[in-house]
């Protein structure tokens, strides 16, 4: 049914499996470089600002795409999050846990452009309200959370605006330029300038 959210148990499996492993991979780099020596902090950290800003750029894309009245479900790419696992150990990652996978509502370039637009544009939501976070001083884990959050959802963001393969920068690209350039503006305001 058009505009209806609908999902699955074999999306909600996928999300929650990307959503994990790539937490435990962040927390694995954060704790390399001695961002808190609590292991388990720093998973807790990486859930709440990779996880989410994750979670929320997937779900951007598929409530847009139902919207439309497209079938729209995350998959994971379990290679890609074994390997980002994996190369977490290494001190480095390249994250690529899944995508929301559309079919149906005879999406044109207008509307592939806009469903792509709305996940870096949430990140790019997110990275603010992470900003604001940080500067409300209730304590130091709080403030913390403040500050990756808001660079992390800023870089994902702005990782996603490569207008090349499968990013959403090249759905973009090809719909707006206007958009794609506004889009990438702010995210590099946000992470050299703020």
């Amino acid at each position: 049914m058009k505009g209806k959210m609908e999902t699955s148990k074999k999306e909600i499996i996928d999300i929650l499996k990307a959503w994990v492993v790539i937490s435990l991979a962040f927390a694995i780099i954060l704790s390399n470089r001695n961002f808190s020596d609590n292991f388990f902090f720093n998973l807790f950290l990486a859930a709440v600002t990779v996880g989410v800003g994750f979670l929320f750029h997937e779900l951007a894309h598929k409530v847009l795409a139902q919207k439309y009245g497209a079938i729209a479900e995350f998959r994971s790419f379990d290679t890609m999050l074994l390997l980002a696992l994996g190369m977490s150990f290494l001190g480095f990652i390249f994250a690529a846990p899944g995508a929301v996978m559309i079919s149906g509502g005879n999406i044109n370039i207008k509307k592939y452009g806009k469903i792509s637009a709305a996940g870096p544009i949430l990140n790019l939501i997110l990275a603010l309200i992470f900003f604001f976070l940080r500067y409300l001083d209730i304590s130091n884990s709080v403030n913390l959370i403040g500050q990756y959050g808001f660079l992390i959802n800023s870089w994902l963001a702005l990782f996603n605006m490569i207008p090349l393969g499968q990013f959403d920068g090249r759905k973009i690209f090809a719909w707006s330029k206007t958009v794609w350039i506004a889009i990438v503006a702010i995210a590099v305001i946000f992470l050299f300038f703020l």
